[in-house]
């Protein structure tokens, strides 16, 4: 259990950027911080990952092997993606090999645009944040800890990127993110905490208590032309808990309250509606609901 024990920071004189701030983060948890810009959201997860030091405070039970990507990973060498990724799969005692073999399957996992050969420099944002998330996974990582992690990824990432960390979660790791959307922290975290004027705060309920929440299931096939629409970001619209897909269509599970949003959405962007059904969902049970994968 990663614990931020009376944590307190500020630079110099200037004033305090975090202040006594208390936080736990227990192992097999995907735990999130909510707050907007300047709420000190990412200096909080430096201190975490051990970038910084506090000015006051400790940061206890770190766990030994520690991924982490920032808010901002624009590199600009002329190495490409796979030299960059097993340079840094040596850094971390990982063999050439095993680390080239784990930078390629990284990769081919997050699809990158370009192919692993690509130049660093030549990457869009949301490519170099493939990039930046494959390097904290080279080695299984006991805490991953992710500043804004859906920032400029494409669609398809977006369900890759909740398949890791339900993945790092369910190995016993810990989970740790940053994002100012209430519908992203609630749909991903066990536990969320609100950032706000260097105070940090446990939010609503404890956390893994049972908590039945109504929701739809809304299955969408291809418009009247035939084809799948493509380009919609299912996973970034307001109440979207899940999202699965196959070759003829997508079923998004979506909170109650926001389905009628979503199928006007829907609608607008040429999908067809093939059937609605409500259903509950346990919030502590699906912290990181977004899937890609079969219907069923």
């Amino acid at each position: 259990m990663l614990r931020l024990q009376s944590v307190s920071k500020r630079y110099g004189r200037g004033d305090w950027i975090l202040r006594d701030v208390d936080v736990e983060a227990p192992a097999g948890e995907v735990v999130a911080f909510a707050g907007g810009n300047g709420s000190g959201k990412s200096t909080l997860l430096r201190i975490a990952v051990g970038l910084s030091r506090p000015t006051r405070g400790t940061v206890a039970a770190r766990p030994p092997v520690v991924g982490y990507v920032p808010d901002r990973f624009s590199p600009q060498e002329r190495m490409s993606a796979a030299a960059y990724l097993t340079h840094m799969g040596r850094v971390r005692g990982l063999t050439t090999s095993v680390a080239s073999a784990r930078a390629g399957q990284l990769l081919d996992r997050l699809a990158l645009v370009g192919g692993k050969h690509a130049p660093l420099r030549s990457l869009s944002k949301g490519n170099a944040q493939k990039v930046a998330l494959a390097q904290a996974l080279l080695v299984e990582p006991g805490l991953l800890v992710l500043d804004e992690p859906w920032s400029g990824l494409d669609a398809d990432a977006h369900g890759v990127l909740a398949e890791i960390m339900t993945e790092v979660a369910a190995s016993g790791g810990t989970v740790v993110f940053t994002d100012h959307r209430e519908s992203v922290t609630r749909a991903r975290a066990t536990r969320t905490y609100t950032v706000g004027k260097g105070r940090v705060s446990l939010q609503g309920p404890e956390p893994w208590t049972t908590e039945q929440r109504p929701a739809s299931d809304v299955v969408l096939t291809a418009g009247r032309d035939g084809r799948v629409p493509q380009g919609l970001a299912w996973e970034k619209l307001d109440g979207v808990l899940a999202v699965s897909r196959n070759v003829t269509g997508v079923k998004v599970r979506v909170g109650r309250e926001s389905t009628d949003a979503l199928l006007f959405t829907a609608l607008q962007h040429g999908w067809s509606v093939e059937r609605v059904t409500e259903t509950t969902t346990d919030h502590h049970r699906t912290p990181n609901a977004a899937t890609n994968g079969d219907m069923r």
